[in-house]
């Protein structure tokens, strides 16, 4: 299982966990209320693999596509763009075999001039695109997400 951050005991629902099972499988939502520690302690008691990346320093799509790949242990080739994040987390990821299921945080999306909304969008696309790919393969795919 791949797990980026430090991982922390389970937290019950009463204490802020969160019930993956009352969430759609294949979501790409804002983080609201939910707390990262929460989504780490639900994945690891669900068994599927956690990805984190905080993406607070980045201020263009290079970066934001930096971060993630080192935050999600991509291969060193991957060819930072939106096309190559799509294939990493579809296709690669596949070839790898069965998957338990993923909960992933992108924390902290930039807001600036270089990282505009039209990127953003396209970025959160690209994690639709995953989510929808994994649905279709019978695995929970669900992704939360903070800006700046």
């Amino acid at each position: 299982m791949i797990t980026t951050q430090v991982s922390n005991p389970s937290l019950s629902e009463a204490e802020g966990g969160v019930n993956l099972k009352a969430l759609r499988p294949n979501i790409v939502q804002s983080i609201r209320a939910f707390r990262v520690p929460a989504l780490q302690a639900a994945a690891q008691d669900a068994g599927q693999h956690f990805l984190y990346a905080n993406l607070a320093q980045a201020t263009t799509k290079q970066e934001v596509l930096e971060i993630v790949a080192r935050s999600f242990l991509f291969p060193k080739h991957f060819g930072k763009n939106f096309d190559a994040l799509r294939d990493c987390l579809t296709d690669m990821i596949a070839g790898a075999g069965r998957q338990p299921g993923f909960v992933i945080v992108l924390e902290q999306l930039p807001m600036t001039q270089r990282f505009d909304k039209e990127a953003r969008e396209t970025l959160l696309d690209v994690f639709r695109d995953a989510a929808d790919f994994w649905y279709e393969q019978g695995v929970d795919f669900r992704v939360f997400y903070s800006f700046l």
